[in-house]
């Protein structure tokens, strides 16, 4: 009836800091750029940080994919 607890895996933690990581290093590489950036017509920026606002979570599907089975690669659909 009841499945056995199973003990936490250490990937949880590991790939809260990656995320936590990616995050940090992405928002300090748009901050260096904010001045070069902030020369450019009002349209450009909402444009360019629209992008760069959305980006950042394309390495993270590989990421949480990798916490919860393991593997980098998505498991085949049965």
């Amino acid at each position: 009836m009841n499945k056995p607890l199973t003990p936490p895996s250490w990937r949880k933690p590991a790939g809260m800091l990656a995320i936590l990581g990616i995050i940090l290093l992405w928002s300090v590489l748009i901050v260096s750029a904010s001045d070069y950036i902030g020369q450019m017509h009002i349209l450009a920026q909402a444009i360019i940080y629209l992008i760069a606002g959305t980006i950042w979570i394309a390495p993270l599907r590989p990421l949480l994919i990798w916490i919860e089975t393991g593997s980098f690669k998505a498991p085949p659909v049965i």
